[in-house]
Order: C-alpha cells, then structure tokens, then sequence
C-alpha cells in the first residue's frame, strides 16, 4: 500500500456477533497434506435392502439445474500453488487472467496453475495483488486459450436463500464441489492472522468452506460467480470451523478490483476509506490497546487536516472508540471516502483529547 494507505495488521474478532463472543474468522487457504480418517464403522448392510426410487419431477429437474451448473463453471476454476500453500483461482479473461486471493498468493511472483480435469499445469506471473479486499491477479504464461473464462453476476442482485455452490479444491481434493444457500448478505469481516484485509459487502454462505477453497468460485443457478470464497468463521474459544458459517467477496468487488489489477498492475482508486497515516496499536504498561500510535502521516491526508502529526495517539472515530489498528480499519470500512469524518487523538504534550475534521481519501496499493 502507499504511505496514505492504513498500516497492515491483524483484525481478531470480526464480525461482531449479537450477545456473543465474537467468532473468529480464519483464511481459507489449502494446507499441503490432507489427512484423512473414518468417522465411524463402516454402515452394515442387508441383502434385503430395496435400491433407492428415481427422483421424480421437481427433484429430477433441480439436480439436473445442479449438474449443469458444475458442467459449465467447474472448468473455469483452477488450482493455484505457491512454494508454501495451495488454493483456487477462477479464469477471469480469455488473456489468461485468473483471480484468486491475496493470501493464496502471499509474496510469490510466480505460481503454478493446474487447470481443471486433468494434469496439465502451467506457469503463471502475479500482475498485482491488494491485500485490504484479499484479492490478486495473476496472468498464465502460456495456453491461455484452452483456459474458459467465467462468467461474473452483479452481486447486487443475490438474494438470501439463493441455492449456490462453492468450488474449488478443497484439502488437496481438486475439482470438488460443496452446495449451500446464501445465509446473509451486507457483512463485514476482519480475516485476522496478521491480515489487513477486511471484507465489506460480504456473502455469507453455508455452503462449505474448507483449507484450499480460497480464491474459487461461489456460483448461482445461473452459471454465474457470485463470489470469491475467501472466508469461514471458527467456533469461539474452541477452534475449529463453525459449521455452515463461510463468506465470499462479492463479485462486484472483483471486478472492480481486478480490472484495476489488470489495466495498471495496481489498484489506483478503490471504495475504501483511508486517513493517510501509518500507525502501530499503543498500548498501556498492561498491554492493554488504548489507541492508535501514528507513526507518520501523509501530507494534505484526512490526518494532516484534522491537525494530526507524527507522535499523536488516535483514540475514536467519529463517535466510535478506537483502541487499537483493528478499531479503526473495521471503523473506516464502514465509510466511504470523500465523506467527512471527526478524529479524536491525544499528543504528547496534553493526555487530554483533541478533535478534528477532515475529508476521507481512497485506499489504493
């Protein structure tokens, strides 16, 4: 990110959930071995038992819908591997353009690509990545005719209780499919982990979501990429996947940010907020966060308007209070730039609290 950028930090907790402990969220990139172990003993069975009735009517026609749907969409998902993790990515052009996450990527300039049904691989080149929406660009090096570019929706138009499926390749497993509904749409989520990415606008699906999902496809009955599965939260305190919970980036978002990838090799512009400092979490002799610590600041920023200089330690946004980098990433996600907002900060010389106004600028990379 450029100096006006926010810092890159972990973001534990989100989303806030009602009346609960916040669940936390973990990225869904693969893991190198899958293993595997039975549930259970292996299911008796009776030479009496009678074979399973053909489905009938609506049945018949919706699983027909369902293996139309993977016919079509599943040979636009790839696998994508670096020298320490493997994920999934999903064609976005027929120049060999394919979209996946940032975290699948990591600081690797070049990748590997498998495509889908099959063996092949190819090499493929990063055009850009944006760690705040978790998503980059990479570019096949060579037979970027035999890749079958996917069809984007407008994700405004998703509706809870659309049936979708996830793919992707999950453990290792390729090509594999997982099938749930949109759960909620309009969430915002922290990734945490170090992450600076947080997700506005994002899908909540209960199709699963597993290691190695990251960068596929979430897809309607239309054919359609809904979204990017990006996203599962985990049970509080306890670890593990909570079952049913996972999240994608909206494909509006995709393509906004992918198109930018592509034109320029960066993001230039982008909808999200940013006040133009760089700045660490400060904490109290206990550890405890009481602010933002601003390390430097941008000239003619958000910041530099509202008087704040190097030293000084922001303590709320709006009327929002801020005790550490992930307060207020998660409090500037929900604004939009060229809006004004209100910086409350300490400086050095004074403990007692300042106010000052200034207009939002963009996040870009």
């Amino acid at each position: 990110m450029s100096s006006s950028s926010q810092s890159r930090v972990r973001t534990p907790g989100w989303p806030r959930w009602p009346a609960e402990t916040p669940a936390r969220l973990t990225r869904r990139a693969a893991i190198p071995v899958a293993i595997f172990a039975l549930a259970g003993g292996v299911a008796a069975c009776s030479s009496s038992s009678t074979p399973a009735s053909s489905p009938s009517g609506s049945a018949s026609a919706l699983q027909s819908q369902y293996e139309q749907v993977v016919d079509h969409v599943l040979p636009s998902v790839v696998q994508i591997s670096t020298s320490g993790s493997t994920g999934s990515g999903v064609v976005y052009d027929s120049s060999g353009d394919i979209v996946t996450n940032a975290h699948v990527i990591g600081t690797a300039t070049s990748v590997t690509v498998r495509e889908p049904a099959g063996d092949k691989q190819t090499t493929a080149t990063v055009i850009g990545t944006f760690a705040p929406d978790d998503l980059a660009v990479i570019r096949v090096q060579s037979d970027a005719s035999s890749l079958k570019p996917a069809t984007f929706a407008n994700s405004n138009n998703v509706q809870v209780g659309q049936i979708v499926l996830a793919m992707g390749n999950p453990l290792g497993l390729t090509d594999s499919v997982t099938q749930g509904i949109v759960s909620a749409t309009g969430r915002t989520v922290g990734e945490g982990s170090g992450s600076p990415a947080i997700i506005t606008d994002a899908i909540q699906t209960s199709a699963p979501i597993n290691p190695g999902n990251s960068g596929g496809a979430l897809v309607n009955l239309n054919d359609q990429v809904i979204g990017i599965p990006t996203l599962a939260a985990q049970l509080p305190g306890q670890g593990g996947a909570a079952p049913g919970i996972g999240f994608a980036i909206p494909s509006d978002t995709v393509r906004d940010i992918a198109g930018q990838l592509i034109k320029d090799g960066r993001v230039t512009k982008s909808d999200r907020a940013a006040i133009g400092i760089t700045g660490e979490t400060a904490a109290n002799a206990s550890g405890a966060g009481v602010g933002v610590a601003v390390l430097s600041v941008t000239s003619g920023s958000t910041a530099a308007q509202a008087g704040i200089t190097a030293g000084d330690v922001i303590v709320g946004l709006n009327s929002q209070k801020i005790t550490n980098l992930a307060d207020l990433q998660y409090a500037l996600a929900q604004l939009t730039p060229g809006s004004k907002v209100t910086i409350h900060y300490t400086s050095d010389s004074s403990s007692t609290p300042h106010s000052g106004t200034g207009t939002l600028g963009s996040l870009s990379s």
